[in-house]
Parts: C-alpha cells; sequence; structure tokens
C-alpha cells in the first residue's frame, strides 16, 4: 500500500482509498479528496509536514497524518 505521504514532489497520482474513520475521514473527503481524484504533489517541506497538493484545481496543503491516510496508486515512492 502506497500512502499520498509517499509520493515524490512532481508526479499526479490517484486516489484508491481513504483510511481513518469519523470526523478525520469525513474531513478529509469535504477538501475534495474522494475516490478516483487526480492528486498532484507541488511541494513538501524540508521535515514533510506539511504536503502542498493540488486537487480539483486548488492548492491544498496537509498534514503528514493526514496524508498518511490517503492510499493511492502512481507516484513511486520519495
Amino acid at each position: 500500500m502506497q500512502t499520498l505521504k509517499e509520493a515524490k514532489v512532481g508526479s499526479t497520482v490517484t486516489v484508491v482509498k481513504l483510511h481513518g474513520e469519523g470526523a478525520i475521514k469525513r474531513r478529509i473527503m469535504d477538501m475534495g479528496i474522494t475516490k478516483g481524484t487526480s492528486i498532484y504533489i507541488r511541494k513538501v517541506a524540508p521535515l514533510g509536514d506539511p504536503v502542498e497538493v493540488n486537487v480539483r484545481g486548488y492548492e491544498l496543503s496537509l498534514r503528514k497524518a493526514d496524508a498518511e491516510m490517503i492510499e493511492i496508486t502512481g507516484g513511486g515512492k520519495a
């Protein structure tokens, strides 16, 4: 299983599954990250937190803990 946290900067990945439960999963979905969505990895902060991505035409910063709950395909490991 590869997560968004492991994706390389500059790659475009596709969401396969969201892990987590309740309010956390709901918050991720409310940001527009759902199964089948394409995500472009723009930047990663020097210490790996946060990760800046483009989702559905807007920029979004995700905490490392949230990025770890998003299972993806494509993009390769950093």
